[in-house]
């Protein structure tokens, strides 16, 4: 899943794809590099981002994900946490819903999904951007997660959404220090128990950051792949990275490993 960011403030590639030219020639540039989706976001969930409006989130995302339907066959996802943006993202092509809360924002959200066929991907989240990263803690961080996740898988069987529709995120870097991040990575395979699509979103993130003294994001690429391996390897069906090439040619060696013998 590559990462198209139509946002003047993500944390790491904000403003270089606001311009639909510009995103048009990096979704094209993703899915000629491997990527199986291309996930569109027009409000920024980095650490202590401010919420913005949905005229202005709805102005960034349609035209540019109306674009890449119209030239492009890859399926293309939708990151918000609003139902009105969901709705005229798949309206205008997109396929899947990436919902960082779970599907707990906005309650019309599982019933949009359920309406129109989607797939949904119910990521965890402790708290919310502007604060989740102010000393998040647990008192049973993965036992904690999975009750969170089933809520939300919960949430969207009722309202109609097919079991073989729904994806699951364990949420890396939103409400979890660096060692709540590490050990999710380390015991990723429990999530396997709910018997749907695990996505993780390692891509660049702060944890790795610290880890590896690297306050720069695109140093992290090397940090970024083996944190992408390491989920292949303990059951991550969906990678939601920004170098798409390199996450790629990992998954492949990591699969092709992992099958020898």
């Amino acid at each position: 899943m590559g990462v198209l960011n139509v946002t003047p403030d993500s944390f790491s590639d904000g403003g270089k794809y606001c311009d639909k030219r510009a995103a048009l020639a990096r979704a094209a540039e993703m899915a000629s590099a491997g990527a199986d989706i291309i996930d569109v976001g027009g409000e920024s969930t980095r650490p202590g981002a401010s919420p913005v409006s949905e005229e202005e989130e709805l102005g960034r995302v349609i035209p540019v994900v109306a674009a890449i339907t119209a030239r492009q066959r890859i399926p293309v996802s939708i990151d918000t946490r609003k139902a009105k943006v969901a709705e005229a993202a798949i309206r205008a092509g997109a396929r899947i819903i990436n919902d960082i809360s779970g599907l707990k924002y906005d309650p019309a959200m599982a019933e949009v999904a359920a309406r129109y066929g989607a797939m949904v991907i119910v990521m965890h989240i402790k708290g919310t951007p502007a604060g989740m990263q102010k000393s998040p803690r647990y008192r049973n961080l993965i036992p904690e997660i999975k009750t969170s996740l089933k809520e939300s898988i919960k949430r969207a069987r009722a309202a109609g959404v097919k079991e073989a529709d729904i994806i699951i995120d364990p949420g890396i870097g939103f409400g979890k220090t660096v060692e709540h991040n590490l050990e999710i990575l380390k015991r990723l395979e429990e999530f396997k128990g709910f018997g749907r699509p695990i996505c993780v979103g390692v891509s660049r993130k702060t944890f790795i950051g610290r880890i590896l003294n690297l306050p720069d994001t695109a140093e992290r690429l090397a940090g970024t792949t083996a944190a992408c391996v390491v989920a292949v390897v303990n059951g991550a069906g969906i990678l939601r990275v920004h170098d798409v090439r390199a996450a790629v040619q990992a998954a492949a060696i990591t699969n092709r490993i992992l099958k020898a013998g």
